[in-house]
């Protein structure tokens, strides 16, 4: 990520006046409506978007100040932030600047395109293993789609003909309506009902597609998954979902991750927790066990004289870090079993060590990492 107040041009001190008026003329200049669609000021248009949406935004703002952008996934990488796509892009620009008008903020009419819409974005949700998230894969995923009518091409119109101009809008896709109020004259803009917002019409529709120029059709596509994606993560295939109305550009496919569950682990940002329940002599002992972790297991020594609910931890052995180096680490908490039924023999050792065992002291030492694992408390019943 690009350093955002750089993206906006104002300094890190910047007011939220001075941020939403940087981002006002960015947004204008590099519109997608205002550069006939073109590549490079669509991808200029999402840059400064996302910019102004995190630093208009005082939480958001704080966490990108203090950490940067791992700020804004938040503390352990659990934060839901995305990169905007164009969709988000332009609602976020209409949420704020809307009210103007198109034509008051482009200088007059004109300046919006006309022509078929692009086609509608598919979200798909991919279903994904604890494993799958350590070591990254690849998926293949088949969908259905629109495509181009293979009758007409694409174009909606039989025999070959070409579409014609609107002549209700004249082409521009949009009609305009000047109304006089005490604020001042309003101008009102709406697609045009003659053609559907598109500029122009089709005298002659092509009778399989029924003049839409497209048709059911199915699509496999590759997604390669990066190493430590979380639930609610999101790939976009740019230029492959749906097929647009007569010959627009096709939208795009949203692969959003759904992380299965996976009853051995907790999962908290990168690290993952493990219940591991000893035996008394175990912990009072000393032990030297065997435990799963994603895709193998680990040897793990318990100290003797441990606690229940005491954390371990294993370095380097949790998840790895999106977009980054490292893993988070596996987090044991120990849990003493005690045994509900009891042989003859047992019992009678039992009753043994009672009459010499150390008494109970009436508050146990701090353990240094209860404070940070209170939160995993409740998932594990107390």
């Amino acid at each position: 990520m690009a350093d955002l107040y750089a993206t906006l041009g104002v300094a890190r001190d910047a007011s939220d006046a001075d941020i939403k008026q940087a981002y006002r003329k960015l947004a204008t200049k590099w519109h997608p409506d205002r550069n006939d669609g073109a590549k490079e000021a669509e991808e200029k248009f999402k840059e400064v978007t996302e910019a102004y949406d995190v630093l208009r935004d005082p939480e958001k703002r704080a966490a990108y100040d203090r950490y940067g952008e791992a700020g804004l996934r938040g503390a352990g990488g659990r934060g839901q932030y995305q990169h905007v796509d164009l969709s988000d892009a332009l609602n976020i620009f209409m949420r704020d600047f809307g009210g103007f008008g198109m034509g008051d903020i482009f200088g007059g009419a004109g300046q919006r395109r006309g022509g078929p819409r692009r086609g509608a974005d598919l979200r798909v949700r991919l279903p994904l293993t604890l494993e799958e998230v350590a070591n990254g894969t690849k998926k293949t995923i088949k969908l259905n789609v629109s495509d181009p009518c293979a009758g007409c091409g694409g174009t909606g119109a039989a025999n070959g003909a070409q579409p014609v101009r609107c002549t209700t809008c004249g082409g521009s896709g949009e009609i305009r309506r000047v109304q006089r109020s005490f604020l001042g004259q309003m101008v009102s803009v709406s697609p045009c009902p003659a053609c559907g917002g598109e500029g122009q019409r089709i005298e002659k529709l092509c009778e399989t597609c029924n003049g839409r120029g497209v048709q059911a059709g199915e699509k496999t596509v590759e997604v390669d998954v990066p190493a430590g994606v979380s639930s609610g993560d999101y790939l976009t295939l740019r230029g492959q979902g749906n097929a647009g109305p007569r010959g627009a550009a096709r939208g795009d496919i949203l692969v959003v991750m759904e992380v299965e569950d996976d009853e051995r682990f907790i999962r908290d940002g990168n690290d993952l927790i493990y219940e591991l329940p000893v035996t008394y002599t175990q912990a009072a002992l000393g032990s030297d066990v065997e435990i799963p972790t994603v895709g193998g297991t680990a040897r793990v020594k318990i100290p003797a004289g441990i606690q229940s609910g005491r954390m371990l931890r294993l370095r380097g052995k949790g998840l790895p870090h999106l977009q980054g180096a490292g893993r988070g680490d596996m987090i044991i908490r120990v849990v003493v079993w005690i045994p509900d039924e009891l042989t003859a023999e047992q019992a009678a050792l039992l009753q043994k060590l009672a009459k010499i065992e150390t008494k109970a002291p009436t508050k146990l030492a701090p353990d240094e990492d209860r404070g940070f694992w209170s939160k995993v408390k409740e998932a594990f019943g107390g």
